[in-house]
């Protein structure tokens, strides 16, 4: 399989932790929410991850990110919480300018997802969860057992202790737990995942956040058409909490997926079927802008569309109330994302993308 083109940019959320996002693909905007051990450039080619980003990609611009702590992102964060991972998804979807898009959760993502939807209700049309959890660990048993706490501290431990080792014996217990099926090459890469998506100290941080996680209460609040599924014998997150999410969404559809591991690999049955639920699930693609404008702000946006109807810098100066060398900053930046080499050629593409419309807003990408 060819390696997946895709741009990656960083954005600064409002308390200046820089994170780093991807897109890939062409089409509606899909956005996934970020799940622990990621990181973008390593992703791209594994053997674990790129059928599922590459078939995302085939109709859709998917959106993914390293969230803080991870990957490309800022490692060293005062903040590793529930509520900064949020508001982190809430800052890659300003960067981006999508208004109106489904959303993806997996593994602890999922959880992310569901308190976006609730918060954003206007913003997400669908949301596909897989894998997901609603609880964490010390979250799943009103009565608590001393012994779960003190089993989950020793996992804290484990991953404190072994995570940055050259000697993968520690990541492998953790391994076995994501992708028990999984071949050895893809044992190998997912060990070296988690040995470069994040430090051992980072680690053991995520997994005591990852414990305390309840978004019960939200999961009635959800508005929008959902989708759940989740591995029958999921080795990391019990089957169990899938169904409590799908059972709590209000008309959310559930399917339950004959596999052992908690990330389907492209070699499994069940993975054929996961692809067409999400496809029957999703509305079918349309015709969208180029996707490159994806990565514009909103602010070049509107420059943009000043430019393709042929105004000058000091008009779209004086129409978006800005000084002339922001104007020219922002036209800067757009020659570089949009990959052109000055005026001419950016108003040839922003006209194609139908940017040109004297009464137009800045297109839509769904």
């Amino acid at each position: 399989m060819p390696m997946l083109k895709q741009q990656i940019r960083l954005c600064t959320s409002r308390e200046g932790v820089r994170l780093a996002y991807a897109i890939t693909g062409s089409g509606p905007p899909l956005v996934k929410a970020a799940n622990w051990m990621s990181h973008l450039e390593f992703d791209v080619g594994s053997p674990v991850w790129s059928h599922m980003l590459a078939a995302l990609s085939s109709d859709h611009t998917l959106i993914r990110y390293d969230e803080r702590g991870c990957g490309l992102s800022d490692r060293e964060v005062e903040d590793l919480s529930f509520e900064a991972w949020l508001r982190d998804l809430e800052t890659i979807v300003d960067a981006t300018g999508v208004d109106h898009f489904p959303l993806l959760g997996i593994s602890q993502g999922a959880s992310i997802a569901v308190a976006y939807a609730v918060a954003h209700p206007q913003r997400v049309s669908h949301l596909i969860l897989h894998g997901g959890y609603a609880r964490g660990r010390l979250k799943r048993d009103l009565h608590l057992n001393p012994h779960l706490r003190d089993e989950a501290e020793l996992m804290n431990k484990l991953a404190e202790l072994g995570w940055g080792q050259e000697n993968p014996a520690f990541r492998q217990f953790f391994t076995t737990q994501f992708i028990p099926g999984g071949t050895a090459e893809q044992h190998r890469w997912f060990n070296e995942l988690e040995r470069v998506s994040t430090s051992p100290v980072n680690a053991a941080r995520f997994m005591r956040v990852f414990n305390e996680i309840d978004v019960v209460a939200l999961l009635p609040l959800v508005s929008c058409p959902t989708l759940v599924l989740h591995a029958v014998r999921d080795a990391r997150v019990p089957f169990d909490e899938g169904r409590l999410i799908a059972s709590a969404i209000p008309g959310a559809r559930f399917v339950p997926l004959e596999s052992g591991n908690h990330l389907l690999l492209e070699t499994e049955r069940e993975w054929q079927r996961w692809l067409d639920e999400i496809h029957n699930f999703l509305p079918a693609p349309v015709a969208v802008a180029d996707p490159a404008f994806l990565a514009l702000t909103r602010r070049e946006r509107d420059i943009v569309e000043l430019i393709a109807q042929g105004r000058d810098n000091a008009q779209i100066a004086a129409r978006l109330d800005l000084s002339e060398k922001t104007v020219r900053n922002h036209i800067t930046s757009i020659f570089s994302k949009l990959e052109v080499e000055n005026r001419s050629q950016a108003i040839v593409l922003a006209r194609k993308a139908g940017f040109d419309r004297a009464d137009a807003e800045v297109p839509r990408t769904t």
